[in-house]
């Protein structure tokens, strides 16, 4: 089996490889404050385009800020074709909380944040966080189609959402992406990604390692690593790579050598046997 569409066009015009980087962790303990060691990850956002990944996911809430701000510090100004995706909609009251927060006045606010702190005329992904259950959620969606029509941002998002917030939203916005939870330990959104596929929308897997007990040694995913000369992460990559031409993968890390690991994995090409097996194996897993 070959690896399909390794690209993949962002609400039909923004062409991105499809294994991006997810920024959170280049944040302190508990996605809070400063990175404990700064330096390499300055290192690691600068290692990105040469390696020739060109889509990051960040969010104000990284931080707070902090993601933000050292990736302009890193790569600003950006190499042409580089998407610096971000979101908003969360709040942080301290290490490893995280509060919704979906009322329209602060997510326009936000989004104007983020547009400052990168450093761009317009932000080419904005994502909504989450849907704030306190806030009716088509005043939220009113907020995005205000920062779309006003230039703020050019394509909108979703997050840890259900395929009827889709079409729900999809009346505002033409919805580009959406970031639900999914992996081989999870795969609690196939609906969410069988929708994504059939309407084009690209599918940002949040949390993209994980894979649960397949990862003991002795496993199917741990053998299959071990006939690829390949760590199980990258097995786990290569696995949702070869899922669907839509799944854009974002793992994120504080290190170079784990970065460089990573891509890698973007030139594993599972045997249509191996594919197989590990889909058998872990589908109908859910861990929300």
């Amino acid at each position: 089996m070959t690896i399909p569409h390794r690209t993949f066009r962002i609400g039909g015009d923004i062409e991105i490889r499809r294994l991006g980087f997810g920024a959170m962790r280049i944040t302190g303990p508990g996605i809070w404050g400063a990175p404990a060691d700064r330096d390499e990850a300055i290192r690691v956002l600068r290692r990105l385009p040469e390696l020739g990944v060109n889509f990051i996911d960040t969010a104000d809430s990284y931080g707070p800020n902090v993601s933000e701000e050292l990736i302009r510090e890193a790569l600003h100004p950006y190499d042409a074709g580089m998407v610096v995706a971000t979101k908003a909609g969360l709040t942080r009251p301290g290490p490893d909380q995280w509060t919704p927060q979906g009322r329209p006045d602060y997510l326009i606010r936000q989004a104007h944040g983020s547009l400052q702190r990168l450093g761009v005329e317009r932000i080419d992904l904005w994502q909504l966080h989450r849907i704030d259950p306190s806030v009716p959620r088509d005043e939220q969606f009113g907020a995005v189609r205000h920062l779309i029509d006003s230039g703020v941002i050019r394509h909108a998002g979703l997050s840890e959402v259900s395929v009827a917030d889709i079409k729900a939203a999809s009346k505002y916005f033409d919805v580009a992406t959406v970031q639900n939870r999914f992996n081989l330990g999870d795969r609690g959104s196939e609906d969410v990604l069988d929708y994504c596929a059939a309407h084009g929308i690209g599918f940002i897997p949040w949390f993209p390692l994980a894979a649960g007990e397949l990862t003991r040694p002795g496993s199917l995913l741990d053998t299959i690593a071990r006939n690829h000369q390949a760590s199980v992460g990258q097995i786990a990559l290569a696995w949702l790579l070869q899922r669907s031409p839509v799944i854009l993968p974002i793992p994120g890390t504080s290190r170079v050598a784990h970065l460089e690991e990573n891509v890698a994995a973007g030139e594993i090409a599972l045997s249509d046997f191996e594919f197989c097996e590990l889909d058998r194996a872990t589908a109908g897993t859910q861990q929300r």
